[in-house]
């Protein structure tokens, strides 16, 4: 389909840029204006803070809003904030408070882009193609991911930081033409008498908070992102001031959680079809958890593989349960209520990532790097509790309902398989083999 493969070109743009800006950005904090740990934590928490901040009423906005003019708009902001970040090195006025904005303003941005998106993809897929076109935005970010840290890297060691920023603004802009390309029409939501902010703010924490399963999500995956953002706080600051890494070097150890990524997104469809999509969920978490221990055991020169090894492994697992649970969630939801489930659920799962970089910038900055790595790396052996004491460990699948209120998920056989919910990745429209900032680690 056409209009699906314009929405993954402008989600592969828009992630190449900023995962070359994930590598950047902390290193115009470390290397050109010379921020402490804390400080670097505190970017890494503005980057997120919107999750927490406007979350929930994000949703309803969204909701009430054509969803692609609403993605191109979030493009163009992210763009110009972007590009500010190199004007003003080059005329000598950068500095930390400036980053901070810019962070916090492009995660707004990046809030309403990501519920849009989630919201929009099941306008253009039909509901049996929904895992396959997930897991196909998901091998486009994975693949963004693998390229765009090496490229950051080595954008940082050519030109310099603040100009590495630049691939990210363009990224963004290219993002916007190919969604503006997008033929597909689509209606403005009708309002809903009696309609309020408030109300339907209610009604998504309702549906969410309702079903058990989702509840469970929630909790794990919220879990999850916080000693995820532990991680993003303060790897650059480990990478550089204790590994003694060069800027292309810390591109190439980044890169190594999106090789893991990517070969998660090719074989979450398979492993789904023979573990089962409930099954897997909590089996990736559990399996590749461990792996995270190996972060804080690096070391200098050759010991540094560690650190690219467990990040392989750890996100390899987290993007197997992205897909899983993400495509659960959109066929789970009533189509009215999309952008606020998705905005619930990304307040929820996603809140805690400022949280997370403050505690990782600050016990870097009090105890040392390795020491906020060993904290995060026993909080991942931690994540799968809440899944393993759930129901959803005596299921195979997850079961098929439209509303929390209509069926039960503990009710469900725990062996009951359900053809029409195998996992297909060779399901996708076309040759299309998934979305935006969205449903990567950190997860949602």
């Amino acid at each position: 389909m056409r209009d699906f493969r314009l929405l993954l070109a402008g989600a592969a743009a828009g992630q190449v840029g900023a995962q070359v800006t994930l590598v950047a950005l902390p290193l115009v904090a470390v290397l050109e204006l010379k921020a402490p740990a804390f400080q670097v934590g505190l970017l890494t928490a503005a980057e997120t803070a919107a999750f927490l901040l406007i979350g929930l009423p994000a949703g309803a906005w969204v909701d009430r809003m054509r969803k692609l003019s609403l993605m191109i708009r979030a493009d163009v902001v992210r763009c110009l904030a972007m590009a500010s970040v190199p004007l003003a090195a080059a005329a000598d006025a950068l500095t930390m408070a400036q980053l901070y904005v810019v962070a916090l303003v492009v995660g707004v941005a990046s809030v309403f882009f990501d519920v849009a998106h989630q919201s929009y993809l099941p306008q253009l897929l039909p509901r049996e193609h929904l895992v396959a076109g997930n897991g196909a935005l998901e091998t486009v970010r994975s693949s963004a991911q693998v390229a765009g840290p090496g490229l950051g890297g080595g954008l940082v060691q050519l030109v310099g930081a603040h100009l590495a920023i630049v691939a990210d603004a363009i990224g963004y802009a290219v993002s916007a033409l190919f969604l503006l390309a997008i033929r597909r029409p689509e209606d403005k939501p009708e309002p809903v008498p009696g309609a309020s902010l408030r109300k339907e703010v209610g009604e998504g924490l309702r549906f969410v908070l309702g079903h058990p399963l989702l509840r469970v999500i929630a909790g794990a995956t919220g879990l999850g992102n916080f000693f995820t953002a532990m991680l993003m706080a303060t790897q650059t600051v480990f990478l550089v001031r204790v590994l003694d890494l060069a800027p292309a070097a810390v591109g190439v150890m980044l890169s190594a959680s999106a090789v893991g990524g990517l070969a998660g997104a090719l074989c979450a469809g398979r492993l789904a079809r023979s573990f089962g999509q409930a099954r897997i969920i909590w089996l990736s978490a559990v399996v590749s958890g461990p792996f995270a221990l190996l972060w804080p055991l690096s070391g200098k020169g050759a010991a540094a593989a560690l650190f690219a090894l467990a990040s392989g492994v750890v996100f390899f697992g987290a993007v197997v349960y992205n897909v899983a649970q993400v495509s659960f969630r959109q066929t789970l939801c009533p189509p009215r209520l999309l952008g606020r489930m998705n905005a619930t659920l990304r307040f929820l799962m996603w809140g805690t990532l400022p949280l997370g970089a403050l505690v990782g910038g600050a016990v870097a900055e009090a105890s040392g790097a390795r020491a906020a790595l060993w904290i995060c790396a026993i909080g991942f052996l931690v994540v799968p509790l809440p899944l393993l004491l759930s129901s959803l460990r005596r299921m195979r699948d997850l079961p098929e309902t439209a509303h929390p209120e209509t069926a039960h998920p503990e009710t469900a056989h725990p062996e009951t398989a359900h053809p029409e919910d195998d996992v297909r990745q060779d399901a996708a429209p076309g040759h299309d083999a998934a979305p935006g900032h969205g449903e990567s680690v950190p997860v949602a």
